[in-house]
């Protein structure tokens, strides 16, 4: 049977300062704020680990809105050295509670985030299945976002600039590659290595190449021949699989 996924129990208010968020978006534009990643699941690595937070506005963000969360970030950032950098989303409640987002925007929120501030999106949401359709709207856009990373990786020359796109593509790729065999396996995890070993257990002539996505994700990489391997040979194929096993997310307005 199916396992019902639910999101990791934890008390933010131990762990984070959450007054700048409000202090500069205020009640008339911050629905609620959530946390997810590794702080909240418990596994951060100090010095290692990044914070990530989504915050739910009432109305669409606008570019002050995004300068205004850019600053936000720069701000934590230097507070918090334990932190290797500092990562804020931004959407509306209407976009996240959505039809067309309730299996990839809602899913997160109701099972990857942590409320930090505001009332809870999640209440509104149904419970979420490990099925074929939240694979395929959680992750069926990889083909969609390797030209950009192809793009990103070229224009890279800094060791930071490969690090931090490593970062995101490894995250990303192991994700894809859980939510691939997820139906089969019927369950959730956020654990970067777990992810991987479930993966290869399916595609054991792909798994030493996801255990490197996965090493990425966490720790970063400077050396520009791993993300050359993401991006254009592990990343296809995976995509190439994914659609043929789960098809193509549903556009988006």
């Amino acid at each position: 049977m199916e396992a019902a996924l639910r999101r990791v129990s934890f008390d933010p208010s131990t762990s984070m300062p959450p007054a700048h968020i409000p202090e500069t978006f205020g009640s008339t534009r911050l629905h609620s704020a959530y946390l997810y990643g590794s702080i909240p699941r418990g596994t951060a690595t100090p010095g290692v680990s990044d914070l990530d937070l989504q915050l739910a506005l009432h109305d669409e963000p606008t570019g002050a809105d995004r300068a205004d969360a850019r600053a936000i970030e720069a701000v934590l950032d230097r507070a918090f050295p334990q932190s290797d950098g500092v990562g804020i989303l931004l959407s509306s409640t209407r976009v996240l509670l959505s039809d067309v987002e309730r299996h990839d925007g809602g899913f997160f929120i109701a099972c990857l985030c942590t409320p930090l501030l505001g009332p809870d999106l999640a209440e509104q949401l149904s419970r979420y299945r490990t099925t074929a359709l939240l694979a395929r709207e959680t992750n069926g856009d990889l083909a969609r976002v390797l030209p950009n990373w192809r793009a990103e990786a070229a224009e890279a020359t800094t060791d930071a600039d490969h690090r931090r796109l490593s970062r995101r593509v490894g995250r990303r790729v192991v994700r894809t590659g859980l939510t691939l065999v997820m139906p089969r396996w019927g369950g959730w995890t956020s654990d970067l290595d777990r992810s991987a070993e479930l993966f290869g257990r399916h595609y054991p002539e792909r798994a030493e190449q996801m255990r490197v996505a996965a090493s990425v994700g966490r720790t970063l990489s400077p050396d520009p021949t791993v993300l050359g391997m993401l991006v254009n040979d592990l990343g296809p194929w995976l995509a190439a699989a994914y659609t043929a096993v789960h098809g193509e997310k549903a556009p988006r307005p």
